[in-house]
């Protein structure tokens, strides 16, 4: 039976290795940490719903003043714990908010579990598509005037779902877009999961939360950012724009039937620290980021995304504890980097681009795994020269800014007869399936949108690029299921 996989011999191995963590989960392994020190053994607290412990699914006793307490601690209306992930509190507001069958207006950069909702309820969706940061081909903010336009022009839509801050850390103008939105009486739903720790940064200078700046429902994953379980997150709401008991309703249903108690004491343990200790220690954190940035703007080729992009391409705040390192004008590609990172210099990043790489830091950082990562990027960029690449290559976010054609809606899409084709034959056909790279699961296609060449070139050059393309049933992701338009005429 040595041959039996166990997974958690290769985890113990990995845990006692000297790969570092630039990725999620925040509290990057570091158990040992103030934040983790008066945490048992789980197994000792694993339990069900017993007499005394309550039920997520109708709390009357502790996790209802627990939830009642993160809530007066963030300032909403409700809180609720997710123990599904941040996925479960997108598909709960999504279909919560909006009738079946109804339209909703969201940005094309949302999270696949948001298309997952739009797929769920039948609903049609309108985008909004956020602006390009050029000299980095990455996602810019969103401008509250094309929200406006969007609103005039489709009186139908009965919610906004936008992402806020994006994969990379851009923050659109919040404030100014909740007021936009309520204007027309809907309510504004904000993906923050990579935003939660907002709610505690403002003393060092971090991105105010959209809580606070007048979203009506905003999800954030405590796992992301912060010292908590992986699996962990929170859905914050105010009243006003929002059917609370349908909302309510929603949130059962997507949640497990069996909640995890080590998982929500994760995430009251978390919030608790947080709202204590963690607050001086995003202070020191903020003043670590700073540190890092100023050694890492003495690259010559490899490039780091700053603060002076401001003002610029909808971005009104940025989340600085997101590193984003370009190798525009090197020659050499993101998942380049990432790989010479992890096997030169045992650093895990949490993803790459086309040309760039993301490294998550969180206040659990050490100011060990901050040097190494510093020391490793500068030596890579002691070897690499200007001549080696140009500027102007591997634009491939620009598809982006693209408006796709759609014929059918997602669930029809989905739901009609269909056949298999290999992608770079499918221009022209209605694709009956998801494609995007993961992470961060942003969709290149959508069910019901038509195949375009620069969508096909686009998905191909990923491939190329050896980025993880997926949301195709076929694992080598070569082939796409199309729908048979001809099956659709029989019928």
């Amino acid at each position: 039976m040595n041959d039996t996989p166990n997974l958690l011999k290769k985890l113990m191995e990995y845990g006692e290795s000297d790969y570092y963590p630039f990725h999620m989960p925040g509290h990057k392994r570091q158990y040992h940490g103030s934040f983790a020190i008066d945490f048992p053994n789980p197994f000792s607290i694993d339990i069900t719903e017993i007499y005394g412990f309550d039920n997520l699914h109708h709390p009357e006793g502790i996790l209802k003043e627990s939830m009642e307490w993160a809530s007066r601690v963030y300032g909403s209306c409700r809180t609720y714990y997710l123990v599904n992930g941040s996925s479960s509190g997108i598909l709960s507001a999504i279909s919560g908010t909006v009738s079946r069958g109804g339209t909703i207006l969201m940005s094309r950069n949302c999270h696949k579990s948001a298309f997952h909702g739009v797929f769920l309820n039948q609903l049609r969706a309108e985008y909004i598509y956020p602006q390009i940061i050029p000299e980095f081909g990455i996602q810019g903010g969103l401008l509250p005037e094309k929200i406006e336009e969007m609103l005039m022009s489709h009186r139908e839509i009965q919610a906004v779902f936008l992402v806020s801050p994006t994969y990379d850390g851009i923050v659109s103008d919040i404030r100014a877009i909740a007021e936009v939105v309520h204007k027309f009486r809907l309510p504004l739903i904000v993906d923050e999961a990579h935003g939660a720790h907002f709610s505690f940064g403002r003393e060092g200078g971090f991105p105010v939360s959209a809580l606070e700046l007048g979203a009506d429902v905003v999800i954030q994953s405590l796992h992301k950012t912060l010292p908590s379980f992986t699996q962990t997150a929170v859905m914050h709401v105010k009243e006003g724009y929002v059917d609370m008991g349908r909302l309510d309703r929603y949130v059962h249903m997507y949640q497990t039937s069996s909640p995890s108690y080590v998982l929500m004491a994760g995430i009251e343990g978390c919030i608790r620290y947080m709202a204590e200790e963690g607050l001086e220690q995003m202070e020191l954190f903020s003043h670590k980021i700073g540190e890092v940035r100023k050694v890492l703007s003495g690259m010559k080729h490899l490039r780091l995304l700053t603060d002076q992009e401001k003002g610029m391409n909808g971005i009104y705040d940025m989340d600085l504890s997101k590193i984003i390192i370009s190798t525009r004008g090197t020659g050499k590609s993101g998942a380049w980097l990432d790989d010479r990172l992890r096997k030169d210099y045992h650093l895990e990043m949490e993803m790459c681009g086309s040309d760039y790489v993301t490294a998550i830091t969180t206040l659990a950082d050490t100011q060990e795994g901050l040097e190494r990562l510093c020391k490793a990027l500068l030596h890579i960029d002691s070897g690499l020269s200007a001549e080696e690449g140009c500027e102007d290559e591997n634009h491939l976010y620009q598809g982006l800014e693209r408006k796709p054609e759609c014929r059918l809606s997602i669930a029809q899409a989905m739901d009609e007869p269909r056949r298999r084709i290999a992608i770079p034959d499918g221009e022209g056909m209605i694709s009956a399936e998801f494609v995007y790279v993961y992470p961060p699961g942003i969709p290149i296609v959508v069910p019901g949108e038509v195949l375009k060449k620069e969508s096909i070139d686009l998905i191909m050059k990923y491939k190329e690029l050896g980025l993880a393309v997926q949301g195709m049933e076929d694992e080598e992701s070569r082939e796409l299921f199309v729908v048979d338009e001809a099956g659709i005429n029989v019928r």
